[in-house]
């Protein structure tokens, strides 16, 4: 295949542009500042193998020990990492009081297979559960907050 003089020149004024945007976006404040907020309660769980459940598949979302891997420091990942914290942690995090409001709606989310999310799992494969792990995690969910958004 030839491209003609007008193409080829095209090429690396275009890859040079996608480096500079590349570039430019890293110095986007939004989603590198990676701080752990301060642990406000932990749960008291049922069994020690939903809290190791919960922290294999639900943590870096779902509570203050979020472990950010290098590639959130790194835009446009960040930003999409940033936004997946935050909302987890608005929906449901365990280490702030009344964390057990959506206890239901989890179980029901990790049953389904809806958590954790799909797109977490490629670059976190020890997040991937077992139906069986499913089901014990929901139901250690529930056990742990209680029914109807009970918590502790």
């Amino acid at each position: 295949m030839n491209l003609n003089p007008t193409r080829r020149s095209l090429l690396p004024r275009l890859l040079l542009g996608l480096l500079a945007l590349f570039v430019l976006i890293q110095f986007v404040p939004y989603g590198r500042a990676h701080a752990n907020p301060t642990v406000q309660t932990r749960p008291k769980w049922d069994d020690p193998r939903t809290e190791a459940l919960f922290t294999r598949a639900c943590a870096d979302c779902h509570s203050h020990a979020t472990v950010w891997p290098w590639y959130s420091h790194v835009a446009p990942v960040s930003w999409l990492v940033q936004r997946h914290v935050d909302e987890g942690r608005s929906r449901f995090n365990v280490n702030v009081p009344g964390f057990g409001r959506e206890a239901d709606e989890a179980a029901s989310e990790v049953r389904s297979g809806g958590m954790p999310e799909p797109t977490y799992l490629p670059l976190h494969p020890t997040a991937r559960l077992s139906a069986p792990e499913r089901e014990q995690l929901a139901a250690g969910l529930e056990a742990t907050f209680g029914s109807r958004g009970g918590g502790r």
